[in-house]
């Protein structure tokens, strides 16, 4: 009993931070930044290198022939990017109610975006002579959505200025909250529910600004069927996650004649040097590496009016949106149309303040009323959440037969199970692999040099000892690690790879000495992103997204995965290790995935591999809603072609052991 009671404080004291200090192997800057920075600093190179071309690539559209080329290449890619758009389905409208106020009157609106999901919306209607224009209202982030007072206020104005306005839920906010308990309670809201929806969406190769887009656009489509509104003339207007979405609306819908985005446009320069990637629908996969900013969203739409708002004291950088607005100036100036396009600096902060209500107002009414007068805002007074439900308890989640938007992922999921199975099934394994290697991205070993390595320190101890290794797979990449030497080498050699580090199981009578006192050596490695290089804390998203989560979003951008580096990476240290008889892959936790993918692309690599506590499946990620830290893993699209059950049916079942597999 005290032996066993010895080894396991052994082991504990393993992951202590005392024991990870005197294992620790990199110097405390690289360069100018420490260690945990690294994969930021690594992935803000591909970054800065990528707006340089995007950059080089604006100069070169010179003619009206050259913006309508841009224009229709850049929307394509937008579209392909968050995963196409549904069907077009029957809206199913319902006024669940009508009231008049003062100088204007609302209706309560039920319609389905989507077959049975919902989208709960307040008509704000002028009392004017029809037919009158119709201004898209798309809420920030609230968690009461369209009930905020910031959000009546902007369409009431519109109301009292003569032209009708629709302000709608978002998914997650106000009465559409995706995930309940059993009381009827939400579960994740705002950020995190869009982020959480994001996971299985990237995953199924869409995103969820598919889904947000997607409401806005039918939400246009329930504008265009009222009599009263002239379907000519709808614009749109938001700030915040509002301005996102009339930045997507005015990019990709052209019925939106006249656009007025607020606290968001800055630049994706700017974006990244500053407050850096935010939650899951800002974030359009491989749009950096393709050079789709925030410009392009504005340029898109040119010569159509579009009045950028932008606050100082925002967070979102007021130097970015200036440098955006000289870009697009510039774009409708070629096409003879530089009064369209202009920009608004209220001595402000985010949010919509009345400034920014009165501008948007002004806006509209110059271009969809052919009017340009001097707005004021009359005053106007908000009223409690529960006069603007459209829901008799709050939640459209509790109407009968309602789909949230993990109901609509897993109805695609399940249809490309089917297809999954036949690709699997009937075609040459080599290709379907081939398939695998072309959706990740990950390197063919033949293409990836062999890395560099320093030896830095060694400690001895009884029967072997342990050497100190920078590996250097490529410049900007160090990746700390720990070789185990036995005295008496049998000629084989073991990779091991864990989620918490190195030094984990690096204890006297852990996992690593029992395989070295057989005569194994062991190379235990950090990948990038793990151990020394990684993050141990985060803000905001943290808790569910992982603590790097910010940088998994930059590399998703810059059309790669954390996943395919780290693949990567262990095919370098395989690499590494071939000068010895036989190769074994040995993971725990997390890193098993890329461990995964490494052995399926190159099997020939690897004497035998070794799962321990590794999701087995990508199908759970999509059934599990709240699933903690699985944005690590993804890859955009995976699902339409495999599943991780499919790469560990490639690998001989002698050769594959899979022990304590985790579910999300």
């Amino acid at each position: 009993m005290i032996r066993l009671l010895l080894a396991v404080v052994c082991i504990l004291a393993a992951g202590s931070p005392a024991v990870a200090a005197r294992f620790a192997v990199l110097p405390a800057k690289l360069g100018n930044v420490a260690p945990s920075k690294m994969m930021h600093e690594y992935l803000m190179g591909l970054a800065h290198a990528a707006l340089d071309r995007r950059d080089a690539e604006y100069e070169k559209i010179k003619t009206p022939e050259d913006v309508a080329a841009y224009q229709k290449r850049m929307r394509q890619f937008f579209i392909d990017q968050i995963g196409g758009l549904p069907e077009r389905t029957p809206l199913n409208v319902q006024v669940v109610g009508k009231e008049k106020r003062d100088g204007y009157r609302i209706e309560k609106i039920l319609f389905e975006s989507q077959p049975k999901h919902f989208v709960s919306a307040i008509l704000y209607l002028p009392n004017a002579k029809p037919p009158y224009p119709a201004v898209l209202v798309p809420c920030g982030h609230s968690v009461n959505g369209k009930a905020r007072d910031l959000y009546q206020l902007a369409p009431i104005i519109m109301a009292k200025h003569g032209m009708a306005a629709l302000c709608y839920d978002p998914i997650d906010q106000g009465e559409r909250m995706q995930l309940l308990d059993a009381a009827g309670k939400p579960k994740a809201v705002s950020v995190l529910g869009h982020c959480l929806i994001g996971v299985g969406s990237t995953l199924l190769g869409r995103d969820t600004a598919m889904f947000r887009t997607w409401d806005g656009m039918r939400a246009i489509d329930f504008l265009q069927s009222r009599p009263e509104i002239d379907p000519e003339l709808i614009g749109c207007t938001g700030i915040s996650g509002g301005g996102t979405m009339t930045s997507y609306l005015m990019a990709l819908d052209l019925r939106i004649k006249a656009a007025a985005p607020g606290c968001y446009l800055t630049s994706f320069r700017r974006l990244l040097e500053t407050i850096g990637p935010q939650d899951a629908e800002q974030d359009i996969h491989a749009q950096g590496a393709y050079g789709m900013g925030h410009a392009d969203y504005v340029m898109m739409r040119a010569p159509l009016p579009t009045l950028i708002m932008a606050a100082p004291r925002d967070y979102f950088d007021i130097g970015g949106a200036w440098d955006s607005f000289r870009q697009a100036k510039r774009l409708y100036g070629r096409l003879g149309f530089a009064e369209r396009v202009d920009l608004l600096e209220p001595d402000t902060k985010h949010g919509f303040p009345v400034e920014m209500r009165v501008g948007a107002c002004r806006w509209m009414r110059r271009w969809l009323l052919k009017i340009d007068d001097a707005v004021t805002e009359p005053p106007s007074k908000p009223v409690p959440d529960e006069q603007v439900w459209c829901t008799p308890r709050g939640q459209v989640m509790l109407l009968e037969g309602a789909r949230s938007a993990y109901d609509l992922n897993m109805d695609l999921e399940n249809r490309l199970v089917e297809a999954r199975k036949t690709l699997w099934q009937q075609a040459d394994k080599k290709k379907a692999l081939a398939e695998v290697r072309r959706i990740t991205g990950i390197r063919r070993l033949a293409d990836l040099p062999k890395p560099e390595c320093e030896k830095v320190g060694s400690l001895k101890r009884d029967g072997y000892r342990i050497d100190k290794l920078i590996l250097k797979p490529q410049p900007d990449i160090w990746l700390p690690a720990l070789s185990f030497v036995p005295d008496k080498p049998n000629g084989n050699a073991y990779l091991y790879l864990h989620a918490d580090g190195k030094q984990t199981d690096a204890a006297p009578g852990g996992p690593i000495e029992k395989l070295v006192r057989k005569g194994n050596s062991v190379l235990a490695v950090d990948l990038g992103g793990v151990g020394e290089t990684g993050q141990t804390k985060g803000k905001g998203l943290a808790a569910y997204m992982g603590p790097e989560w910010q940088d998994l979003y930059l590399a998703y951008m810059l059309d790669t995965s954390y996943l395919a580096m780290r693949a990567e990476d262990i095919l370098s240290c395989a690499r590494f290790l071939d000068s010895h008889k036989k190769v074994h892959l040995v993971s725990v936790g997390n890193v098993g995935p890329p461990a995964l993918h490494a052995a399926a692309l190159e099997p020939q690599l690897f004497a035998s591999v070794g799962l321990r506590n590794c999701l087995t499946s990508w199908h759970d990620v999509l059934e599990t809603p709240m699933a903690k830290n699985q944005l690590v893993n993804v890859v955009h699209g995976a699902l339409k072609t495999y599943d991780l059950p499919d790469l560990l049916a490639t690998l001989p079942a002698d050769k594959l052991t899979v022990t304590e597999p985790c579910r999300p």
